[in-house]
């Protein structure tokens, strides 16, 4: 993210100044530039410029050769001799460039530098160093570690140079106690990774004067533009432009000549540089990063002596490779756009670099460079954003030409360049240039007055959003008294959109200027869970409460899985949904039901060790239909017709929900007691009663014969769930041994799923109406019947509500028992039935003639009262 340094900054737009670093933080974040980290430097004094009185060198039994120093840090700092006389510090170097007669930073005893390195006396090589000369990294001013840093070569003018004393404050002198602050900035608002934007923003914000200066060096363009008079001539050839956008739709070529190449970068601005995160390299080179921060123009600078021209801007060829600026050896992709030129009048033969990202190796200015060509350019954001992330080469020029660069200021930014190197290199600037510009210009938008308030509730005046728009930059024609046209200036290509306008104009009034309103729960119409949205919540709050654990498991199955439940995979790939893109290349298709990946999480619990698991999930399945029309590929950027959305319903799987729950180990553990129970049917029956007793569903359990039971589940223990009129809503019951044994699931593991859709359906959500509560005494008996085995409970419990109708308060069954006592073929079932009537209490009479009425409707069935 960009640092933001105020001695810069000021340069652009008036600072007050006692202006913080917090104050200028807060300032920014009004208008969207959000604060990162201010950061301090944590190096602390004495930090002072020495005077080299001597410089003996000393050759080590090592072969390293050290510098034995005395320097002058002044009187305050100076070391006192036997005498009381202020003397040189000795200090031991072993910097290669240190000299007598120079002028360095000294690192006195209490001092600290980054990294916590603390700066003591200490004897080495034989003598005491009562401090340290310090180098750039040891600073934390760059990376350079080659030799310690002299004053003379750093940027100082002559005269700046002399005035420096022994014992002057190097900590202020270099900057040391500046803070910087960095920002963020959001991807469509590249402008702002320069100084020139962060100064627009900061007088957007307290409307301090802004000086653009750019227009500043528009003004004073000393160029003419003569194609045949350049020094090089330039081609644009690219034959595969990405979604039919040239890659360079303007290139600026502007050289220099006669430049210094031993020339320094001045003081101010390696100081910039290097607080901005960039390590000062050479004048020539420290120039283009400087443009790039202060205009947000990346620049590049190649050797004039080593290019043939023309220089072609073209795509890359299959199988071209490109050794860049990092090292690395790189394959090009027929999508990067590259430079090159021409040698030996063969056009196009060589590539000097990747266009936006990174040069190469070849045609970069080094320390013999005399002449120089300035390349800027605008080239198209998605081309750049593809490289850069194809090669992982991210660059500063990258970073700022994948959000948009202005396309105007590419003869302003060779401009300053080519100031700076006249002034500080020495250079002679080319009278002409070229400049290929085949921007489109800027499409104006259609802007109506009333869109600020329609969609951000400001009530800003007509005369206020156009004060607004034009101090942002746009053009604006007042059209009539409800619409402008907003033509937006060259270095914002975010605004396309009359909500873009809209944006900036709370942008700059102000987002806490917005008024909070809370939405009326009323306006659609309807408020709260569905029917469907209750159910669900029922659903899992009922398993929960039974101690169920909810788990959310991946959609996909594969044939292992198949496998393991014992069904055929041929069957089951033409059923099931393909995906053509798996996450996983075993399991590409989407489950038809749950149990199969929560049978697999189940499987993990276990060879973790946890063996006593209850786990349950509501999701979808998905259900492949293989007469369903294929998807229509439908518009973008429109809404499809309701045709078009039914055409596409139409092609899609059938989704249904479920929920299912599987249960293994022990069902009851009671502790030391060692009072437990294995899981087993039972326990997957009552937990599916439990779900469809909360849903108030009408369901019965109906038991298939043995050649009706699916492969998956134990033959003789499982039952489907049907809800009323015959709809199967699910099953429940134990796996089969086949099932548990290839998963490793302990026997007896017991699960259900259910279609939670198919109950939904068939359920009336409308409230129960309340009864009131009887006050008299209810009247209790317990009933045994002796039936055939194939009558269920369910029937009976159905022929006794029937027989009793509504003076019946309950039913349970609390007793089943078979044996020679009742006969061959035949089961006793015991139930405690309790009445009661809502208007008086039941007399003897009653409860005979209810007695009567149950023995008579349970005759039908076969059953018998038991004495």
């Amino acid at each position: 993210m960009p640092m933001v340094d105020i001695d810069w900054l000021k340069e652009h737009v008036e600072v007050p100044a006692d202006l913080s670093y917090e104050q200028l933080a807060q300032d920014l974040v009004k208008v969207g530039l959000e604060e990162e980290e201010i950061h301090r430097s944590t190096v602390t004094g004495p930090i002072v410029v020495g005077y080299v009185v001597e410089a003996v060198a000393e050759p080590q039994k090592n072969g390293k050769i050290i510098n034995w120093c005395q320097v002058d840090v002044g009187d305050q700092y100076n070391a006192v001799d036997e005498t009381g006389r202020k003397v040189p510090r000795g200090i031991v170097c072993g910097a290669p460039n240190m000299a007598a007669g120079e002028k360095v930073v000294v690192t006195l005893p209490g001092a600290v530098l980054p990294g916590d390195f603390r700066i003591e006396p200490r004897k080495t090589y034989g003598h005491v160093s009562n401090g340290m000369c310090a180098s750039e990294r040891e600073l934390g001013l760059g990376s350079d570690h080659n030799g310690i840093i002299l004053l003379r070569h750093y940027g100082f003018s002559p005269e700046e140079y002399e005035t420096l004393q022994p014992g002057d404050d190097a900590i202020a002198l270099l900057h040391l106690d500046n803070p910087v602050l960095e920002i963020n900035i959001t991807p469509d608002r590249g402008y702002a990774l320069s100084y020139r934007g962060v100064a627009r923003e900061f007088h957007h914000s307290t409307g301090a004067s802004f000086t653009d200066p750019v227009s500043k060096l528009t003004d004073h363009l000393n160029a003419q533009v003569n194609a045949d008079e350049s020094a090089v001539q330039v081609e644009i050839d690219d034959q595969a432009p990405i979604h039919d956008k040239p890659g360079c739709d303007r290139y600026y070529l502007r050289a220099v000549r006669d430049y210094d190449p031993q020339a320094a970068s001045p003081n101010w601005m390696r100081r910039r540089l290097i607080r901005a995160g960039m390590r000062p390299i050479s004048l020539a080179v420290d120039v283009t990063n400087y443009t790039m921060l202060d205009l947000g123009q990346p620049l590049h600078a190649y050797d004039l002596d080593k290019i043939e021209g023309p220089i072609v801007v073209r795509r890359a060829q299959e199988g071209e490779r490109l050794t860049t600026l990092d090292g690395k050896d790189r394959e090009l992709s027929p999508e990067d756009l590259l430079i090159t030129d021409s040698p030996n009048g063969d056009r196009s033969s060589r590539i000097l670099g990747i266009a936006g990202v990174m040069g190469g190796l070849y045609g970069e200015v080094d320390a013999q460079t005399k002449n120089i060509l300035i390349e800027s350019a605008h080239f198209d954001t998605v081309s750049i954003a593809r490289t850069a992330r194809r090669h992982k080469l991210p660059s500063e020029a990258s970073r700022r030409f994948e959000r948009g660069v202005d396309t105007a200021i590419q003869p302003a930014a060779v401009q300053m360049a080519v100031d700076l190197l006249t002034t500080y290199g020495g250079a002679q600037a080319d009278e002409y240039a070229i400049d290929i510009n085949n921007c489109e210009p800027v499409q104006p938008i259609s802007f109506p007055v009333s869109s600020v308030k329609r969609l951000v509730d400001l009530d800003t005046t007509r005369e206020g959003i156009i004060f607004i728009l034009e101090d942002v930059g746009c053009g604006v024609e007042e059209v009539n008294d409800e619409e402008l046209l907003v033509t937006p200036p060259s270095w914002r290509p975010d605004l396309v959109q009359p909500c873009d306008l809209v944006e900036e104009v709370a942008r700059l009034v102000g987002y806490d200027q917005i008024p909070t309103k809370m939405p009326s729960p009323f306006v659609a119409g309807k408020v709260g869970l569905t029917p469907e949205q209750r159910g669900r919540r029922w659903v899992a709050d009922t398993l929960a409460e039974y101690g169920l654990t909810e788990v959310l498991n991946y959609p996909f199955v594969g044939d292992a899985d198949f496998k393991a439940f014992s069904v055929d995979e041929d069957e089951m790939h033409p059923i099931s949904v393909e995906l053509a893109n798996p996450m996983a290349a075993d399991r590409p298709y989407l489950r038809r039901e749950l149990l199969l990946p929560l049978a697999n999480t189940a499987q993990r619990n276990i060879r973790r060790g946890n063996e006593n698991i209850r786990i349950f999930e509501i999701g979808h399945i998905f259900k492949s239909d293989t007469q369903a029309p294929a998807v229509p590929s439908l518009p973008g950027g429109c809404r499809p017709t309701d045709q078009q959305l039914h055409s596409l319903d139409a092609g899609l799987p059938e989704q249904q929900l479920h929920v299912a729950a599987l249960l293994t180990g022990n069902a009851v553990e009671d502790g030391w007691l060692g009072d437990r129970r294995a899981v087993d049917w039972s326990d997957a029956v009552e937990v599916a009663r439990r779900v469809m007793d909360r849903l108030g569903a009408d369901y019965d359990l109906q038991q298939p014969t043995a050649d009706e039971v699916p492969v998956q589940w134990h033959p003789g223990r499982m039952a489907y769930v049907v809800l009323s009129g015959n709809v199967q809503a699910g099953l429940l019951g134990e796996l089969h041994p086949h099932v548990t044994e290839a998963l490793g699931l302990p026997e007896h593991t017991a699960a259900f799923e259910l279609d939670l859709d198919a109950i939904f359906a068939a359920m009336d959500f409308k409230p129960i109406q309340a009864k009131a509560i009887s006050i008299f005494p209810p009247v209790k008996q317990d009933l045994a019947f002796t039936v055939p085995d194939d009558v269920s409970s369910s029937q009976l419990t159905a022929a006794i509500e029937n027989a009793v109708g509504p003076l019946l308060e309950s039913i349970q069954l609390f007793d089943v028992f078979t044996g020679d006592q009742i006969g061959k073929g035949m089961k006793s079932l015991a139930y405690s039935v309790t009445f009661r009537a809502p208007d008086r209490t039941l007399t003897s009479e009653d409860s005979d003639s209810i007695r009567k009425n149950i023995v008579h409707a349970t005759s039908a069935l076969g059953a018998q009262l038991r004495a």
